[in-house]
C-alpha cells in the first residue's frame, strides 16, 4: 500500500512538473527570439536561447509577381514551421538583404517560422506610395496560395518601421483578410498624416485617454516624445520634391536626396564608404539650382528645424487626399485578424504615439495587442536591459507566438 501511495505521489509529481514544464515553454521560447534578437550570445541565457534555435536553411525564390510586376523574395525555413511569415522591411536601400532584416528573419525562422522576405520597389527607392500595399498584399496572397508554405492557407504578417501601418492595410483589403492568421507593425504608423506632420513640425497630439487603451497597451507610461529624426524629415522631402520645386529640378533633387539616404543607410555597415557618399551630396547641392541647393543644404546640415516648415504646408494639402488616407490604417477597413503593435518607446522616426492611437482606434474591432518597450530603438532589439521591460517583451511575443 506505502508503495502505491509513494508510485502515485510520484505519478501527480511527474504530471505537476510536466504541466509546468508544458506552461514553460513557450515563455522560454520567446525569451530565447529576443535574446537572439539583441544578440546575447554569452552565459546561460545565451546557451539557452541557442540550444532551443531550430536549424534553418536561406533560399531565394523565384521573384513574386505582384501587380506592379516581380519582386525578389527569400525564403528562412527549419525543418518543421508552425506558420509562414511574410516580413516586409522598411524604408531602405538594400531590401532583402538589409542586416538588420536578414538578422530579424533568421531569429524568426529560428523559433520556428518559415520566413519569406519581400520588399516593395518604392520602399528600396524612400517611397511611401500606394504600391507598396498593393505588394505586400500580393505577396502574402502568393505565400497562402503556396501549400508548402502555408499548408492551411494562413500567413503571418509582419512589417517594420513605415511597412508596419501598410502590412495592416494590406491585411484588411478584402481578398486577403480572411487568409491572414496575425499580423504586427514592429515601430509603424497609424495615421501617416498624422506622422509627417510630426517629422515636419516636431508637434503631435496629446495622448489619447487612458480608458481608450486599458486593457491592450503595456508601457504606455514609458512614452517620451523626443524631436524628429532627420531621416525621416528627409524622407518626406523625397516624397513631396514635387511640391516644393518646379518640376524640371524634381528629378535631380530627388537624386541628390538618394545620395544621402543612402550614406545614412551605409553607416550601420560601412562607415568609411558612408562618410564619402556624405561628402558627394555635399557637392551635389552646390551644383543644384534654387531652390533645390538651399534644400539639399538643410538635408546635409540636418535641419531639421528649417527643413520641416518649408514642407508642412504640402503635408497639410495632401493630408485628406484619398491616396495619403489609403495608406493609414486608422483611416480603412481593419483586418479580421489579431494585430500586434510593438513600439521604442523613445521612437524619433514613427513617434511611439501612434501606437496608442491605432490601438485605442483597434480595440473595439479586432483583437490588438500594443506594447512600448524601452528595449526597443526604432526597429530593432537593443542589447541594454531591464528585468521588466524583458518580461513585458517576452509576454508579447509568447502571445504572438500562439498564433
Amino acid at each position: 500500500m506505502v508503495n502505491f501511495r509513494l508510485q502515485r505521489v510520484a505519478l501527480v509529481l511527474l504530471l505537476l512538473a510536466g504541466a509546468a514544464v508544458w506552461f514553460a515553454l513557450p515563455y522560454v521560447d520567446a525569451a530565447a527570439f529576443i535574446v537572439r534578437a539583441a544578440n546575447l550570445t554569452d552565459g546561460l541565457p545565451g546557451r539557452v536561447a541557442a540550444a532551443r534555435a531550430h536549424a534553418t536553411t536561406r533560399v531565394d525564390l523565384p521573384p513574386i509577381v505582384t501587380r506592379h510586376g516581380a519582386v525578389p523574395a527569400r525564403v528562412y525555413r527549419p525543418a518543421r514551421a508552425s506558420r509562414a511569415v511574410l516580413l516586409v522591411p522598411g524604408v531602405h536601400m538594400d531590401g532583402i538583404d538589409e542586416t538588420r532584416l536578414v538578422a530579424m528573419a533568421e531569429d524568426l525562422a529560428a523559433s520556428g517560422y518559415a520566413v519569406v522576405t519581400v520588399a516593395p520597389p518604392d520602399l528600396r527607392l524612400f517611397r511611401i506610395t500606394p504600391a507598396n500595399t498593393d505588394v505586400i498584399e500580393d505577396a502574402a496572397a502568393w505565400i497562402a496560395s503556396q501549400p508548402d508554405l502555408a499548408p492551411d492557407g494562413m500567413v503571418g504578417m509582419v512589417g517594420i518601421s513605415f511597412s508596419g501601418g501598410l502590412s495592416i492595410v494590406a491585411a484588411g483589403r478584402p481578398a486577403l483578410r480572411d487568409h491572414v492568421a496575425f499580423v504586427m507593425s514592429f515601430g509603424g504608423h497609424g495615421d501617416l498624416a498624422r506622422v509627417m506632420r510630426y517629422l515636419c513640425s516636431g508637434s503631435v497630439p496629446a495622448p489619447p485617454p487612458a480608458a481608450s487603451i486599458a486593457g491592450v497597451v503595456r508601457g504606455a507610461d514609458r512614452l517620451v516624445m523626443r524631436p524628429p529624426h532627420d531621416y525621416g524629415v528627409t524622407v518626406v522631402l523625397l516624397t513631396f520634391a514635387d511640391r516644393v520645386v518646379p518640376a524640371d529640378q524634381v528629378t535631380a533633387l530627388r537624386d541628390g536626396i538618394g545620395i544621402y539616404l543612402r550614406a545614412s543607410s551605409l553607416t550601420l555597415v560601412d562607415m568609411k564608404q558612408a562618410e564619402a557618399e556624405f561628402a558627394r551630396a555635399r557637392a551635389y547641392a552646390g551644383a543644384l539650382p534654387e531652390p533645390s541647393r538651399t534644400l539639399m543644404t538643410h538635408v546635409n546640415e540636418r535641419a531639421v528645424d528649417k527643413l520641416g516648415p518649408l514642407l508642412l504646408p504640402a503635408v497639410e494639402q495632401l493630408a485628406s487626399t484619398p491616396a495619403v488616407r489609403a495608406l493609414s490604417p486608422e483611416l480603412v477597413d481593419p483586418p479580421r485578424a489579431p494585430v500586434f503593435l510593438l513600439h521604442g518607446s523613445e521612437d524619433t522616426v514613427i513617434p511611439p504615439l501612434e501606437t496608442l492611437y491605432l490601438a485605442g482606434h483597434l480595440r473595439d474591432r479586432v483583437p490588438v495587442r500594443a506594447l512600448l518597450s524601452g528595449l526597443i530603438t526604432h526597429a530593432e532589439v537593443d542589447r541594454s536591459v531591464a528585468a521588466g521591460d524583458v518580461w513585458e517583451l517576452t509576454r508579447f511575443w509568447r502571445d504572438l507566438m500562439r498564433y
